[in-house]
């Protein structure tokens, strides 16, 4: 038996006090692969992976929700036991390999989509391999579903590297075309490529987001920099573990988010 298998069989562990940086997974695209040169970036799990690490987190006594449903359980005092899952870019395959598993378990996630690329795939990525991504019937397909739909920005640039007027449209810009495309204009912003500094974290304050996603965010860390923990196909129990215990060591004292 797997150290997988065997912690997905185990009775759910208590679930302890919510920490008061939130623990919030980084995930991509969920796909079927065998070949390690089919994933140069490292951001591919195959649908087993993923309903395992689903699993792990119920044999921890945690359930995985959008970053929208944790902030809200955790501001009214409900949000021990709640994990953060938010998948990036807005592949196709969300819709297809991700969705079903996370009703199957009752987890949703924050979905973090390019307007400006909708139905096309993703270029920025010059190793490859490209992946489709959701048309605008796809993300409302998604909305409909119960996940929530944030903003990556419009054409996945670095947002420390563009102009104020580029800035504007990538923040403003996205946000206008998911409220045009959804009905609801989004929570959250998800930064691409994790990068930040102080003008990018104050330009999304100011464009009318409630918070939103970094990687390593630093000093600039707090509801508009909120810290992410990637998850990879390498990720059994023990790494998730490690992980686990990585982020309440490292941001045991960090701002509430």
């Amino acid at each position: 038996m797997s150290a997988d298998t065997a912690t997905a069989g185990a009775p759910p562990a208590p679930a302890a006090r919510a920490p008061r940086t939130p623990w919030v997974l980084m995930y991509h695209s969920v796909a079927e692969f065998t070949d390690p040169a089919e994933d140069p970036y490292g951001i591919t799990v195959t649908p087993r992976a993923l309903e395992a690490q689903l699993l792990w987190l119920r044999s921890r006594g945690l359930r995985g929700v959008s970053v929208r449903e944790l902030r809200a359980a955790r501001a009214a005092g409900r949000g021990a036991g709640l994990v953060g899952l938010t998948f990036d870019d807005g592949y196709t395959d969300f819709l297809v390999q991700a969705l079903p598993l996370l009703r199957r378990h009752d987890c949703t996630a924050t979905l973090f989509v390019l307007p400006g690329r909708l139905g096309t795939d993703n270029v920025w990525d010059p190793l490859g391999p490209r992946k489709p991504l959701l048309t605008a019937d796809g993300i409302r397909e998604v909305a409909a579903a119960g996940q929530e739909i944030g903003s990556h920005g419009l054409l996945h640039q670095h947002l420390t590297e563009v102009p104020d007027d580029v800035l504007a449209q990538e923040l403003q810009g996205s946000r206008e075309q998911l409220r045009e495309l959804t009905g609801t204009a989004p929570e959250g912003f998800c930064y691409p490529y994790g990068t930040i500094d102080r003008r990018v974290v104050d330009a999304t304050r100011a464009a009318g987001y409630t918070y939103a996603c970094a990687i390593g965010p630093g000093r600039l860390g707090g509801p508009y920099a909120m810290p992410r923990t990637h998850v990879s196909q390498a990720d059994g129990a023990a790494r998730l573990r490690v992980k686990q215990l990585r982020h309440r060591v490292k941001y045991a004292r960090g701002a509430a988010a």
